[in-house]
C-alpha cells in the first residue's frame, strides 16, 4: 500500500497545468459570499498552493472619490470595480484613476472617455483574445489593451469573460512575461512635442538626459490622444516635469 501511495504522490506532483485559466474559470460561477479561491500549482519546481484572498470589502478609501463623482459612467465604474476586486487584486490610485495591482505590479486600470468607459490591461498584448474584445488604442500602444463598454448591461453580460482575461493577466505577471518594446529611437516624436523641443534647447537637453525608459514613457503618453489639442495639453502639462529631470510618474 505504501508503494502505491508513493507512486500516486509522485504522479500527482508531476501534473502540469498548461492552461491554468481553465481552472480559474471553474471559480467564476462560485456562490456569492465565498471569501477566497484556491489555485493548485503542482508544476515542478515551484510546487505550491496559492491562496488568493477575494474580499468584497477590500475597497481603498483613497479611491472612493473617483466612484462617488457624478459622471456619465458612475454605474459602469462601480460595476467594474466590483468585478476587478472579485479577482483578488489590490486597489490603488494612480494617475487619478483606480488601478489594480498584483504583487505591486499594475494589472488593470479603470478609465473613461466621452464615448466609452474602459478597463485597461497593462500587458494585454500578451493575452489570448478568443472573444475579440481587446483593442489597441493607437498603433503606438505596444503593451496595453482596452476593453470598452458603453453601458452597465454590457459589462454584466461580459463579466465572466472579463474575469477570465484578468485571471490570465495575473498569470502572465506570475510567469514574469514581458512585452518586447521598441527602442526609444524607433518611437515617432509627436509633432506637438517636436515643436517644443525645437523652440526650447533647455527642454531638448533635459529630455535627452532622461533615461531611455523615461523618454519612452513620455513619447508613449504624448502620442496616445487622437486629437492634437489633447496631445499639446499633455506636453504643456509635463514640460516643467521634464526640465526638472523627472519621469512621467516621478
Amino acid at each position: 500500500m505504501a508503494l502505491i501511495l508513493a507512486a500516486f504522490a509522485r504522479a500527482l506532483l508531476n501534473i502540469t497545468y498548461i492552461i491554468r485559466k481553465r481552472i480559474y474559470s471553474l471559480f467564476l460561477g462560485r456562490p456569492e459570499g465565498l471569501g477566497f479561491f484556491v489555485i493548485l500549482d503542482l508544476r515542478p519546481p515551484d510546487r505550491k498552493i496559492i491562496l488568493v484572498n477575494q474580499l468584497k470589502n477590500n475597497m481603498n478609501p483613497k479611491v472612493d472619490w473617483f466612484f462617488s463623482k457624478d459622471t456619465q459612467w458612475q454605474k459602469e465604474y462601480e460595476k467594474l470595480r466590483t468585478i476587478i476586486l472579485d479577482c483578488g487584486l489590490t486597489e490603488e490610485l494612480k494617475w487619478g484613476c483606480p488601478c489594480y495591482v498584483f504583487q505591486n505590479t499594475n494589472i488593470v486600470l479603470i478609465h473613461g472617455y466621452k464615448e466609452y468607459c474602459e478597463v485597461l490591461l497593462f500587458k494585454g498584448a500578451l493575452l489570448n483574445d478568443p472573444n475579440g474584445i481587446l483593442i489597441q488604442q493607437t498603433k503606438n500602444v505596444q503593451s496595453a489593451r482596452q476593453v470598452r463598454f458603453t453601458n452597465v448591461r454590457e459589462i454584466a453580460r461580459q463579466e465572466r469573460i472579463l474575469k477570465a482575461y484578468i485571471y490570465e493577466a495575473i498569470e502572465v505577471e506570475r510567469a514574469g512575461l514581458k512585452v518586447k518594446l521598441k527602442k526609444t529611437s524607433e518611437y515617432k516624436i509627436p509633432e506637438e512635442f517636436q515643436k517644443k523641443l525645437k523652440k526650447s534647447p533647455a527642454l531638448k537637453t533635459a529630455f535627452y538626459a532622461l533615461t531611455p525608459g523615461r523618454q519612452r514613457a513620455y513619447l508613449f503618453y504624448f502620442s496616445q490622444p487622437k486629437q492634437s489639442k489633447t496631445r499639446e495639453s499633455r506636453v504643456e502639462k509635463y514640460m516643467k516635469h521634464i526640465l526638472n529631470g523627472k519621469g512621467l510618474n516621478d
